[in-house]
Formats: structure tokens, sequence, C-alpha cells
């Protein structure tokens, strides 16, 4: 039942961040337009490689070790603040090395002085401790109002292409906000402030840096498209390679909620020894995720046209066929989020699953230069695309010999036949109807009803296992 309400909760907050860039998105690249937005993208690419060098592994470090010593207060206590302490250090030498390196450059040094908010706020960022515990609640209501403080201060403040510093400082300056919030909960979750001197600090540093190695692979081929776009093409493809990735971005937090909500779950299991309980877990996940991730992904590369002409703008144009091809992408992430996130990190196969990301950052690397130079911005969709691949197949690899891969993968066809139907008939739709956005609206609600009906008449698993329940009630209801 915990897992459920952590799952619907965090469902919830992914919903919610979803509605806002509805909101805010369009708004903003009328406002910046596709150099303000270029900016953005690039200046943000730089300072989240600060951010991930200054925060170690520790996201990922302090979640599944908090899991692992939840049910001994003195010892989550300790734990906590050697973490902490530790972050604060990192940060800080982080802070020093950006600030170095905005003094070393002329080109953009308000931009990356406004970003550097974010960085600085990044230290007081405690939100792995608390879904550590499984207690999601607390990080999705104290993000849902930042989100909210922040969208009222966009429409309040920014209103033309020279607010996109101010812009930048109000997403920062919000997330650092955000992070503060937290604090105030820790009273209720541990004993005391235990002495410096008893603290243990240095042990978690390697630890937490073989889980920086994973991460830093994965941000070298999500943050250096827009990086490498910025440097080769200028920040306007940037921009555009940004607005694509957003969406795509957007809908998969959708698909990959569960892999947060779980990482702490399964990690506990795994610390009683319940191997069989992990494997159950990773199972059901994987079928609920690829149900909800080929028809995000078949949908929005079937109205990316209609949908960048009124998310957008016209000036964004080029947008619609890089999200077409990058849609594809949702399911491959989808399938590592679930082996990599839920499964090889909380039974501590930290290995497998950075060789997996070091892998695709290699082909990253490899092929994005000759495919932007050669393809501009759709190569670096390209490059993301290959690059996710490797990392999806490689894990699959790695636990072949440990679960069973018929059973996670069994039904995949049904779920593809289905969402390849309904690209048909929505794909159909666009290009037979005139552009509008009511008739965006309805496609969509088409295209969700065939999907479903294709479905539910190909008789899969995880839909029948819910619906039968009700259909035998009602059976002997009737009798």
């Amino acid at each position: 039942m915990k897992v459920i309400k952590n799952f619907f909760w965090n469902a919830g907050y992914q919903v919610f961040v979803l509605i806002v860039p509805l909101v805010t998105v369009p708004y903003i690249n009328r406002v910046l337009g596709p150099t303000g937005v270029g900016i953005n993208a690039f200046t943000n690419s730089i300072v989240q490689y600060f951010i991930l060098f200054g925060s170690l592994g520790i996201n990922l470090y302090g979640n599944r070790g908090t899991a692992y010593r939840r049910d001994d207060r003195k010892a989550l206590t300790t734990y906590f603040w050697e973490v902490t302490i530790l972050r604060f250090v990192t940060i800080g030498i982080a802070v020093l090395a950006y600030l170095m390196f905005i003094f070393a450059v002329d080109e953009y040094r308000v931009f990356y002085l406004a970003q550097g908010v974010m960085l600085l706020g990044t230290a007081f960022d405690i939100s792995w401790f608390f879904q550590g515990l499984e207690n999601f609640r607390v990080t999705v209501v104290r993000n849902v109002l930042v989100r909210i403080a922040s969208l009222i201060l966009i429409f309040l403040l920014v209103h033309k292409a020279d607010d996109t510093a101010l812009y930048i400082l109000i997403m920062s300056g919000s997330q650092m906000l955000g992070n503060l919030t937290f604090w105030p909960s820790l009273r209720a979750n541990l004993t005391h402030f235990p002495k410096l001197s008893s603290l243990n600090i240095w042990q978690h540093i390697k630890p937490a840096f073989l889980l920086l190695i994973p991460q830093l692979a994965i941000q070298i081929y999500v943050q250096l498209n827009k990086t490498m776009l910025g440097i080769l093409q200028g920040v306007t493809a940037s921009g555009f390679y940004e607005s694509s990735d957003k969406i795509i971005k957007m809908l998969l937090a959708l698909v990959t909620a569960t892999g947060t909500v779980l990482l702490p779950h399964v990690a506990h299991y795994f610390a009683q020894g319940d191997h069989d309980a992990v494997k159950r877990s990773l199972e059901t996940s994987m079928h609920v995720i690829l149900v909800i991730a080929f028809p995000l992904a078949f949908g929005i590369a079937a109205v990316s046209t209609t949908f960048t002409y009124y998310f957008f703008s016209t000036k964004f144009m080029p947008v619609a066929p890089l999200m077409a091809a990058e849609a594809i992408v949702v399911i491959p992430i989808s399938i590592a989020s679930a082996i990599g996130v839920q499964y090889l990190l909380p039974t501590n196969q930290v290995k497998s699953y950075t060789v997996s990301v070091i892998l695709g950052s290699i082909v990253n690397i490899v092929v994005n230069v000759p495919l932007i130079l050669w393809l501009g911005t759709m190569g670096a969709v390209i490059g993301t695309i290959l690059s996710e691949s490797v990392v999806t197949i490689y894990q699959v690899y790695a636990i072949k010999n440990q679960l069973d891969l018929r059973g996670l993968f069994s039904e995949s066809w049904k779920y593809c036949l289905s969402a390849v139907v309904m690209f048909g008939v929505v794909k159909g739709l666009e290009i037979a109807w005139s552009t509008s956005l009511i008739g965006l609206v309805v496609e969509v609600l088409i295209g969700m009803v065939v999907y479903f009906v294709v479905l539910l008449g190909l008789r899969p698993h995880i839909i029948i296992g819910y619906v039968r329940p009700y259909v035998d009630q009602m059976r002997r209801r009737l009798r």
C-alpha cells in the first residue's frame, strides 16, 4: 500500500510537472525567442557539469543508504549528517571552481552567474533522504509550492528577450528555495545532531564517487548534445534541441516515476534478503512501464507537427521533426530505468550499471561530432537514440542470467502493435484535418481510445489481471 501511495504521489507530481511547462514553455519561447532559449540551454548545460562533480553520486548513494538504515534511527542520523556535510564540502569546492570558470570567460558571464545560484542551492538538497525513507509526500508538496511560486514570478517579471537572465535567476533561485524547504521536516526523522568528532565523513567518498561515474557518463550524453550544438551550430540550434528534448523528458517522467519510488523499496527488500520480492517487483514494474511508454512514444511522434505549431509557435517549427525522431528514445530509456534504477542499483550491482552508461557515453562522444556536422540538430537527436539504445542493450545483457527475460518482455509486441495502430490512425487524422488546437485535442483522445481498444483485444496479462476480478464480481452479482 505504501508503494502505491508513493507512486501516486510521485506520478501526480510528474503530471503537475508536465502541466506547468504546458503553460510556461509556449510563453517563454515566444518572449525569449530561439536565441534566449538557446542561451539558457547552453549555459545550463555548463553549470550542470559543476553540479554533477560537486554532488558526487550522493543522490543515488544517499537514497539507497537511507533505505538500508531506516530501521535503525541512530545509525540513520549519523549517516545523514556524514553524507550531508560531505556534500557541503564538495559543493563548496565546485562553487570555487565555477567562479574561476566564470571570470575566465567573457561571453554570457551574467547568465552563468544566474545559473550559479542553482549550483549553490544543490548543497542544501536533501530530497534523497526523504526518498530513501519512502516519504514522497514531503518532496512532492514542497516542490509543487515552489514551482507555483516560480510560475507566478515568470509571468509577472519576464516580458521580453532582455529578461533571459532574470528568467534563469527565477528558475535557479526557486530550485534553491525548494531545497531549503526540506530542512524543517528533519526534526521528525532524526534523533540528534552528533558531535563532529564522532562522524566518519570521508568513508563515504569512495562509494559515492563510484556512483558519480555512471551519473557523469549519463550527463555526457544528456548535456553534451546541447554544449556541442552551441559550439558547432550556435545557441539557436541548441535551443531547438532543448525544446524537443524538454517535451520528450517531460513525457518520460511519467513513465519513469516508478523508478524513483521503487529504488528505496527494492533496496529495503534486498537488505532484508528477500530476493524473490525484488524480482517480482521488477517484472510487474516493467510491464506497467512498457504499456505506457509505447503509446507515449508513438503518440508524440504522430502529433509533433501540430503540437509544435501551437506549443512553440512558428519560429520553432524545426523542432517538429526533431521531436518525432527523438520520441522513439522513450522506449529504451524506460526499459533502462526499470533495469538500472529499480534492479541493478538497489541490488548493489553498480559495476554493470556503470559499464552500461559509460558505453552509452562513448557512443555519444564518437558519433556526435560527425553527425552534428553532417545533419545539424537532427544529428544530435540520432546520437541520443544510439547512445540510449546501447545503454539498454547492455543492461538487458547484464541481467540475462539473473532474471527471466521472457517474463519481462513477452508481451511487448502487444503494446507495440497497439501503439503502431494508434499512430496510423492519429497520423491519418492529422494529415486529413486542417491544423487546429481542437483537432489536436481530439486526435489525442481518439489515439488513447484506439490504443486501449486494440490492447484489450490482444488481452495482455497486465490489463486482464486487473480487469478480470471486477468482471468475475459482476458475473457473480448477475447470478
